[in-house]
């Protein structure tokens, strides 16, 4: 029995009948944290990071309930140590654009979380990043809601398909680290509904069980209070039927507040539920219904994952954590979404002939998963690039220099057949902010938002002067999101994005990097030739307004001409549309496209729908991501692929009669490879 939404809703009687048989003293238990702050800080003490086991809540054991066990996320589970399989970071996976493969990895994660006796995954994240800059970019799919509402319903059927609760958040506006326990975020209607809460609602059109809210205010209101963001947006307009839990520690700030607005479960600990929620029912504050409802969804959610779970066997067995069959997983999604946007003259695939190859670099030698906050996984193992490289470049003599030196490097570059740099960032540079956190390795952990988004000075120089130097110069790119590159990427003929690629990360780079597997990823996000172009924002603000345009939508927008567009990315064969058909079918949209493959290497690509609204009377996107599909081509094959869009995503939000409402007009629709216009194939369909 799998975890939808209609087979939730089948326990509700049960659920309505255990709750009546309950106390005030069981229901608010159900709504209350079990971990003690001491337990937490003792363990912390002993070596143990965040989340070594799951997080218990609630529970009855009188009435065989059971309690709620949440792991973290979302590059994996964040459980245990040296044991659980490491993916590469959401950016990079909204790289591949390949929803059956995430839906895959949701799976896997699901499995290795029932191993580790959790029944909650709070990984799946699905912020929209207002500015790229902000820290925790990594842990989302893109700069796109459309495609941030596919790849996380996605990841929200896999995972609940192994019987565990796939958890939303942060819910919502969380898109600002700094600042992120006292920013109010602001912004108009339309903005709100289209483009920061439209992939919450996909999320929970897919069955996505529970939501976590973020520690921000929305217009005055800290978002775990928000009535409006839980109570009528989230339970009454979208249906949602499962439950509600804060983010840790700080979510909320006030007992009958947070009740009344709808919070369902006070995560982690105990400060304002529990003995406070009783006062407050018993004051006339918080009503008795308020609390019922909140113990029935939860009861009905844990019943139906619990039953759903028995039903489908025995527990996961803890040797699924970390298996073989994962890490292949984590190494065939270093391998999609790995993005090429550069390559002058063919340099790369690189030639096995290359008798010495430089590789420079510290994060070349560093095991760089991404930050270390609430979602570092810790792995069996980690591939670094450099162990990729050598590991393939087995006739070639490898040099590998950190960086220090700018003249050795010189003399490196003028001795060596091909220079690899890998530059970039690491969790020093960003991440969850925490300035005063220490790893038990005694790591201090900066992270946060970036205040601009070139490369560190010292790589710029590097690239620029020593890239000089060697014409077959490439530059491994590592980060969460957009790097800017204008400054330097003149002197380097070819550009590799690998993101935070995982624990095979170093493989998949290496294999790419020697033509063992052909690059496929599409930037999930633009990049600017100047961050100018990008929304002004202040990290640090105390209030901060969220307009309506951002990423490759604001620049098409101000007809700013990006250093490469959102969904690009170059691979070793070459692919030719033709027989482009657009036609209205029911309330679908159907475009399709023959492809072949016309280079001599197999390859994929990653076909894009957009729509485009210059006829609309109101101020509307240029254009708009509205469907997407992976195909793979063998050399010389050709496919027709067809891509569907329901009307319903056309459609924009009257602010004033409160409801979307669809343009009867002449709609230009687009198939193609990137956003560009120049790789796209135009048709029009009347609405």
């Amino acid at each position: 029995m799998e975890m939808t939404r209609e087979e939730r809703l089948k326990y509700t009687e049960k659920a309505e009948n255990l709750v009546s048989r309950m106390t005030l003293e069981e229901k608010v238990f159900l709504m209350s944290g079990g971990q003690s702050l001491q337990k937490i800080t003792e363990a912390k003490r002993a070596g143990f990071h965040f989340n070594y086991t799951p997080f218990s809540a609630g529970g009855n054991k009188r009435l065989q309930v059971p309690d709620l066990r949440y792991c973290d996320g979302p590059r994996g589970v964040v459980c245990g140590e040296g044991k659980a399989t490491c993916f590469p970071v959401p950016m990079l996976r909204g790289a591949t654009f390949d929803v059956e493969l995430e839906e895959e990895i949701g799976r896997a994660i699901g499995r290795e979380a029932r191993a580790f006796g959790a029944n909650l995954f709070g990984g799946v994240c699905i912020n929209l990043p207002y500015h790229p800059g902000w820290g925790r970019s990594q842990e989302v799919y893109g700069e796109d809601s459309f495609a941030m509402g596919a790849m996380g319903s996605a990841l929200v059927r896999g995972v609940q398909s192994q019987h565990v609760i796939a958890c939303l958040k942060h819910y919502a506006f969380n898109s600002m680290e700094n600042s992120r326990f006292e920013v109010d975020i602001n912004c108009d209607k339309r903005t709100e509904r289209e483009v920061y809460l439209s992939h919450f609602k996909d999320c929970i059109d897919a069955g996505a069980a529970a939501v976590m809210t973020a520690y921000n205010k929305y217009k005055g209101e800290i978002c775990g209070h928000s009535g409006y963001l839980l109570r009528r947006v989230l339970k009454e307009e979208w249906s949602f039927d499962g439950f509600v839990i804060s983010d840790f520690f700080w979510g909320i700030t006030d007992t009958a507040e947070a009740a009344n607005a709808g919070m369902d479960v006070e995560m982690c600990h105990t400060r304002y539920y529990g003995k406070q929620l009783i006062r407050a029912v018993n004051a006339g504050q918080v009503k008795q219904e308020v609390i019922d409802e909140a113990a029935v969804r939860i009861v009905r959610t844990l019943l139906a994952t619990d039953q759903s779970g028995k039903e489908s066997g025995s527990a996961c067995a803890e040797e699924v954590v970390g298996c073989e069959e994962h890490a292949k997983l984590a190494l065939r999604a270093a391998q999609e979404g790995i993005t090429l946007i550069k390559n002058e003259r063919n340099i790369l695939p690189l030639s096995r002939k290359a008798k010495r190859i430089a590789v420079i670099g510290k994060l070349a030698s560093k095991a760089n998963t991404g930050d270390t906050g609430s979602s570092e996984v810790y792995p069996a193992y980690v591939v670094t690039i450099l162990e990729g490289i050598v590991e393939a470049a087995v006739d070639s003599e490898v040099y590998f220099y950190d960086g220090d030196d700018m003249e050795h490097m010189k003399r490196l570059a003028e001795k060596t057949d091909v220079v690899i740099f890998t530059v970039g960032l690491d969790y020093r540079d960003e991440g969850e902010f925490d300035p005063i956190k220490e790893s038990n390795t005694k790591r201090v952990t900066r992270g946060g938002d970036r205040k601009n988004l070139g490369l560190h000075a010292q790589d710029v120089e590097m690239l620029k002067t020593v890239g000089a130097v060697n014409q077959n110069s490439v530059a491994v790119l590592m980060g969460g999101s957009t790097i800017t590159v204008s400054e330097w990427e003149p002197y380097i003929p070819a550009i590799l994005y690998a993101y935070y690629p995982g624990q095979e990360g170093g493989t998949a780079v290496a294999q790419i990097l020697f033509g063992d597997v052909n690059p496929s990823g599409k930037l999930p996000f633009v990049l600017p030739k100047e961050e100018a172009d990008l929304p002004e924002i202040n990290w640090d603000a105390k209030s901060q307004r969220y307009h309506y345009y951002h990423g490759y939508r604001l620049l098409e927008k101000n007809n700013k001409i990006p250093y490469r567009p959102y969904g690009f990315g170059m691979s070793y064969t070459t692919f030719e549309l033709s027989g482009e058909q657009f036609r209205r079918s029911g309330e679908q949209i159907e475009a399709s496209v023959m492809i072949k493959n016309t280079g001599e290497m197999a390859g994929s690509e990653v076909l894009q729908l957009y729509a485009v609204f210059q006829n609309s009377c109101i101020d509307r996107p240029v254009k708009t991501l509205c469907g997407f599909k992976r195909v793979m081509l063998q050399p010389g094959e050709a496919r027709r692929v067809e891509i569907s869009c329901p009307i319903e995503r056309l459609k924009y939000y009257n602010e004033e009669q409160e409801r979307f409402e669809l343009e009867h007009m002449d709609y230009e629709i687009y198939i193609g490879t990137s956003s560009a216009a120049e790789d796209l194939q135009r048709g029009v369909i009347s609405l």
